[in-house]
């Protein structure tokens, strides 16, 4: 039997699910329908004929499942080897799989992949799938939904996705970004454990699935891991791109940076951190250069009618001489120029 790889707090946490005898797994445990409210049928069966009619003093099978935001994290643990297939239509999940005990063989499109310890597997629940799962057992799931990963990834390509993303279901845990994630992927299920952890503070929750996310698409073999090396220098995190929303929708308005995090969904630290790392500058400093923009946009439409020094307060430049001077180093011309300019236009 195996050893539960589990805290003492999991089951106030988590839902669960025992089985103690074959019969008992039914051919019906319905993993996704409590997690993810999907039509996904697994149907488990022993695939030691004899033990079909046996008893047992000790659950032969637990899953454990937690579900917050978009991520779903579950562990399983089997007393004997298993054969388990999925019913149903293709799974709106991808799954990251990670031994602890045995190993496991994935049967999909043909093709087979075995897990085992210092490999993993990621895929697609659905329709022909299924898992060979060997005698003593144990190992844990942490599932994505597709439509989010799937559009982290249109962002980093800047354009639509022609066809669906497809992972190689083969994870070494030792290569690359893998490692990072597999570490990644294992602070979730000790998170998910506590009651206070990420998993129950949505801020948190998001940066972290950001991240995930992100090393999902870099660490792991897909098939548009070649497009995305080729763009890799737009590749930004999505807290980064909420933040400069914010930052332009709210460009007239006193703005602190616990706003611009918490709208970004990641602590002001990271937001410093990534803000220096991609765009190489603080985000006090973009939104400088944000609201220059603003100023510039209202000085050459000329829409509003307003004074330059109307303007320049509108979005919190309260000393003229520097604003000037600001607006002439970003845009070539001062923003008197500028207006004048967009008065011609209009004539």
């Amino acid at each position: 039997m195996v050893v539960p790889a589990i805290e003492p707090a999991l089951p106030a946490m988590f839902d669960i699910v025992r089985a103690r005898h074959p019969e008992d797994l039914d051919g019906r445990l319905r993993v996704n329908e409590r997690v993810a409210k999907s039509d996904r049928i697994y149907t488990y069966q022993l695939q030691n004929r004899a033990l079909w009619s046996a008893k047992f003093d000790k659950p032969i099978f637990t899953l454990a499942t937690r579900a917050a935001g978009s991520i779903l994290a579950s562990y399983a643990d089997s007393s004997f080897a298993t054969d388990v297939s999925v019913e149903g239509d293709e799974g709106d999940l991808f799954c990251f799989t990670t031994m602890l005990f045995g190993h496991i063989t994935l049967v999909q499109k043909g093709n087979s992949t075995t897990a085992m310890d210092g490999r993993g597997l990621v895929w697609r629940p659905g329709p022909g799938g299924r898992l060979l799962i060997s005698d003593d057992n144990a190992r844990t799931n942490v599932f994505f939904k597709v439509a989010d990963v799937e559009d982290a990834l249109e962002h980093m390509l800047d354009k639509r996705l022609r066809q669906p993303l497809e992972f190689e279901p083969n994870l070494d845990w030792g290569s690359g970004l893998a490692g990072s994630l597999k570490r990644q992927l294992d602070f979730v299920m000790h998170e998910f454990q506590r009651q206070d952890g990420v998993a129950s503070n949505p801020v948190a929750l998001a940066s972290l699935t950001d991240l995930l996310i992100s090393l999902v698409l870099r660490g792991v073999p897909h098939n548009y891991v070649d497009q995305l090396d080729e763009g890799a220098s737009s590749v930004v995190p999505a807290y980064i791109r909420r933040a400069e929303d914010f930052m332009r929708a709210n460009g007239a308005e006193p703005i602190r940076m616990p706003q611009v995090a918490a709208a970004a969904g990641c602590s002001v630290r990271t937001l410093g951190h990534v803000f220096k790392h991609f765009r190489g500058n603080t985000p006090l400093g973009v939104l400088h250069s944000i609201r220059l923009e603003l100023a510039r946009d209202d000085l050459t439409l000329g829409a509003s009618g307003s004074s330059v020094a109307t303007v320049a307060r509108r979005y919190g430049f309260t000393n003229s001489s520097r604003f000037a001077t600001a607006f002439r180093r970003r845009f070539g011309e001062t923003p008197s120029e500028a207006a004048r300019r967009s008065s011609r236009s209009s004539s």
